[in-house]
């Protein structure tokens, strides 16, 4: 059984929502997903950068 995640469902689905709106702007699906992050601010803070990143790649 998988762990659940630190973030609320709604949060999720709009970063997913996100990331798709900015895909075409990007060379890759990471570089998208990194543009999310610093939009919600997760790369401000050590040792979180890219948490909410792989939750986004997850779902």
């Amino acid at each position: 059984m998988a762990r659940p995640s630190q973030y609320p469902l709604e949060l999720r689905r709009r970063a997913v929502r996100m990331v798709a709106e900015v895909r075409p702007d990007h060379d890759a699906e990471w570089a998208a997903m990194k543009a999310v992050l610093i939009k919600f601010g997760s790369l401000d803070r050590p040792g979180r950068g890219g948490s909410l990143c792989c939750t986004v790649g997850r779902h």
